[in-house]
């Protein structure tokens, strides 16, 4: 099994059939007293783990086990499609009017282009590196989520080759080298610094 995160992708039109063939609520099933906590104050609620659900391994050329790629719905058709994105646009304007009615002196909101995508994700590394932390506090880094958007700026830009303007090529690579610079810097203080260990666990009894 490799390491890579098992999704699925959920057919909500197939769940919207099923919810309209149903006549009766079916009721809840009755779920069992959690055991009085032996100490008061907040507790930590670790979610149960899900089984992944099972992926279909078959042989590879070389006779290696391979893994299937996950079986994904039907795709829309473009009526479908057409419908959906109307209504989306509908709801946009809804909500957008209801926005606008608490606040008169708001005006139309800008369309959303490639730019504000690029933006957004370089924001979020920037703040999981520590940044936009007010003054007098310690900032709060998040190394790994740091990387992880910045390796999306990296798909993001080598999936978008060759299809953007140059304004929009530059913005990307400019982008890219100051997220990258920060995330050398901050991974080179936290060598200097030495990895804290973590505190030790407070004792049940």
């Amino acid at each position: 099994m490799s390491d890579t995160p098992k999704f699925e992708v959920i057919d909500r039109r197939k769940m919207k059939a099923e919810e309209e063939q149903e006549s009766k609520p079916t009721p809840a099933p009755q779920s069992e007293p959690e055991p009085a906590a032996s100490h008061g104050g907040p507790r930590l609620v670790v979610p149960e783990t899900e089984p992944e659900p099972a992926t279909q391994v078959f042989a590879g050329v070389d006779g290696s086990a391979q893994e299937a790629e996950p079986e994904l719905p039907a795709q829309p058709t473009a009526e479908e499609s057409r419908q959906q994105e109307a209504a989306y646009d509908a709801s946009a304007r809804r909500l957008e009017d209801l926005v606008r009615a608490q606040n008169p002196a708001m005006g139309a909101q800008p369309p959303i282009g490639f730019e504000h995508l690029v933006q957004q994700l370089y924001i979020s590394a920037m703040v999981q590196m520590g940044a936009g932390a007010q003054e007098g506090q310690r900032p709060r880094v998040d190394i790994l989520g740091a990387k992880q958007t910045i390796d999306l700026l990296s798909v993001l830009a080598e999936k978008t080759k060759g299809n953007l303007s140059a304004a929009e090529d530059r913005m990307m690579q400019t982008v890219l080298f100051e997220a990258r610079m920060a995330f050398n810097e901050l991974t080179s203080m936290i060598s200097l610094q030495g990895v804290q260990a973590p505190p030790p666990k407070p004792d049940k009894h």
